[in-house]
């Protein structure tokens, strides 16, 4: 049985950014969303579980579209908003220690802290925040800098995770005694599993990330049919990609079967990159991670193997941050599938892209910001 495209439709459409192709698609979506509404008297609940997902989506119109046909709910797939709160004021504090260069992913500068931002600390303490577009980039900054300590903010799924390992092996090539990490990361599986168990929302089949499947591989997403009989397509970013995906899922989903499909063959192996994987196993394990709002997830991120403690900045300076203020943001239900972005209160008015109260409205991959661009009325 081929496992990338069962319909000569959608593959044909997943190759192309014909506009008039993609209409056509959308219809067929749309008629298969009908067929499912008439057989169950709901629409199908769809999870994109990637946040580059829910900008597409939004971007390009088709989860407007689709708008009481299907009902798209964003999930936890955006590292920046689901980093436990407790995990930013921790950053936020160790960017104000002397003699320290933060080294970070811009997404990460406004992320709102109980008491600051790492901006409100580069504006306001003078502390060295500087927003790189790689590890390695830290790693040059440290090279450049021997009387100085830098620490890379290492957050991310298992699609960034790699590329903290390889700076990792940079570093330890270069002898480099000045680098470390503050490892924050995440794993997609345990996290699926942990909104399934819950019980909290209904999810009848997931848009699955392309991104994080180029490393973990399709094989990385059995679980879902095999242990949980929820089917799952995944996908890439176009127009004609997501919508090609959709109309795979609502098949999958009236002829009741619970498989996992690669509608992603161009950029995704059945066993993805054994060769990142490998390199994520050298320098890293498994932990007990915190999400925003979720709690301690078994086994949901990862953190350095004992060999290589001297590159974790956590160890390396130990910082004490209080219990986080709350506020009155719904982002972890936001996450969670619970609500949408415009039923938190605080939404496009106390808080919006200039002035976030939330991660989910400061990250690019953010469900409210990408509500808040593409999705108001």
């Amino acid at each position: 049985m081929d496992t990338a495209v069962r319909s000569p439709l959608a593959a044909a459409l997943a190759q192309t950014k014909d506009p008039v192709l993609a209409r056509r698609l959308l219809d067929r979506v749309k008629d298969l969303a009908e067929r499912f509404i008439a057989r169950h008297g709901r629409p199908a609940a769809i999870m994109e579980v990637c946040g580059s997902h829910t900008h597409a989506l939004a971007e390009t119109g088709v989860k407007d579209a689709l708008r009481g046909a299907v009902r798209m709910i964003s999930g936890p797939g955006c590292p920046v908003c689901v980093t436990d709160q407790a995990e930013i004021d921790a950053m936020i504090a160790l960017a104000e220690g002397q003699g320290r260069i933060i080294a970070t992913f811009g997404d990460m500068l406004r992320v709102p802290g109980s008491r600051g931002s790492l901006m409100k600390a580069k504006v306001e303490k003078g502390a060295d925040v500087r927003v790189v577009y790689s590890p390695s980039d830290a790693v040059r900054i440290a090279a450049e800098h021997p009387d100085r300590e830098v620490i890379f903010l290492g957050v991310g799924f298992e699609t960034t995770i790699p590329i903290l390992a390889a700076a990792v092996a940079e570093a330890e090539a270069l002898g480099l005694r000045n680098f470390s990490l503050w490892m924050s990361t995440n794993l997609v599986e345990p996290v699926m599993r942990h909104l399934l168990e819950s019980g909290e929302v209904r999810i009848d089949g997931f848009l699955l990330p392309g991104h994080v499947a180029t490393v973990i591989g399709r094989q990385g997403f059995l679980f879902l049919a095999e242990e949980y009989r929820k089917p799952g397509v995944i996908a890439g970013f176009e127009v004609n990609e997501l919508l090609s995906s959709l109309y795979l899922l609502l098949e999958l989903l009236l002829a009741g079967r619970a498989e996992v499909l690669n509608n992603y063959p161009s950029v995704v192996r059945e066993d993805g990159n054994p060769a990142a994987r490998r390199l994520m196993e050298r320098y890293f394990v498994p932990v007990d991670q915190p999400w925003r709002e979720m709690g301690i997830i078994p086994q949901s991120g990862m953190d350095f193997r004992e060999a290589y403690a001297r590159f974790d900045a956590k160890r390396k300076f130990p910082v004490q941050v209080g219990k986080p203020k709350p506020t009155a943001c719904r982002c972890g239900e936001v996450i969670r599938g619970l609500i949408e972005p415009d039923a938190c209160p605080l939404f496009g008015r106390a808080c919006t892209p200039e002035h976030a109260i939330g991660p989910c409205m400061v990250s690019s991959e953010g469900a409210c910001a990408a509500h808040y661009k593409y999705l108001r009325a």
